[in-house]
């Protein structure tokens, strides 16, 4: 799933190379990612891109246009892209029968589309007046990376919770922007067991997943700036420590990476690192042993 690093290095580049482009024709591939219907998909047609932002994981295209102000905001969800075209394809988009979504031409010839693979299908496309209007954007809790979010900032965010610091951390209604993906990373660089109760967590504790979170994200949010849409995806991969690497070896430790599966994804950590050696249970080979 796109982060907040990818989600941000895919803003920069829009803001880069959409602005001041006006949107000449939106084509809705798959109808159940459109979210809303007023207003109309069709009032973007003649609008003109004026910034990009983001919001958490999901992008902001503001527009304007002689009767309307609307917002074209999209979320990626797990196995959703942004492809990128100078020149946009004249090929017929044939609903049902691609991996595309969304279909944006713009005044310059260029535009993109917004792809998903597999067949779960959560990528969602909306347009609005204003992106609070988007469930997901109004019930976001504060960005990791503003200027405002401190030290105590987290604590006040974890305190008191009774719940496993991992799902503290990828809930987007307490942190806006981190998954799967950037949690285990995180945590590793705290030296810190996904499954610590955040209540538990000490001063010195906070400290360290302070620190673990603000450098991380801004070292990928960094690594990602001024790569185009094509390169962003390995360029996350590269920058990754614990995640998705299973069964490699740990670049601080040595130990081996570990994995512990779930129903739809799985988390990395480094037992050496942050568990004191202990090997959390594989919660797929317990199910299969009972």
């Amino acid at each position: 799933m796109p982060e907040m690093p990818e989600v941000q290095g895919l803003v920069d580049f829009l803001r880069g190379r959409a602005t001041g482009l006006t949107i000449t024709r939106v084509t809705v591939a798959a109808f159940a990612a459109l979210k809303t219907y007023d207003p109309p998909v069709d009032s973007l047609v003649g609008a003109e891109i004026t910034s990009a932002a983001r919001h958490g994981k999901f992008i902001d295209l503001a527009t304007t246009s002689p009767d309307a102000e609307p917002h074209l905001i999209f979320h990626l969800a797990k196995a959703g892209w942004l492809r990128w075209y100078d020149q946009l394809p004249a090929t017929i988009i044939r609903p049902g029968k691609t991996p595309i979504a969304l279909r944006v031409a713009l005044s310059d010839g260029s535009g993109f589309d917004l792809t998903e693979a597999g067949t779960k299908k959560s990528l969602a496309v909306y347009v609005v007046r204003d992106p609070q209007d988007v469930p997901g954007i109004a019930r976001l809790g504060p960005d990791p990376l503003e200027p405002t979010f401190t030290r105590n900032t987290l604590a006040g965010l974890i305190d008191g919770r009774r719940t496993q610091i991992k799902g503290v951390l990828r809930d987007q209604s307490i942190l806006a922007g981190v998954g799967n993906a950037y949690s285990d990373e995180i945590l590793h660089d705290a030296k810190m067991s996904p499954y610590a109760l955040a209540a538990s967590l000490t001063p010195e504790d906070i400290d360290r997943l302070y620190a673990a979170m603000t450098e991380t994200l801004a070292e990928a949010v960094a690594a990602a700036s001024g790569k185009p849409p094509a390169e962003l995806k390995d360029a996350k991969r590269r920058g990754m420590k614990v995640h998705g690497r299973r069964g490699e070896t740990c670049p601080v430790c040595g130990d081996v990476v570990r994995s512990v599966f779930f129903a739809d994804n799985s988390l990395e950590y480094c037992a050496t690192c942050q568990t004191g050696g202990k090997v959390l249970a594989d919660r797929r080979l317990s199910r299969l042993l009972k």
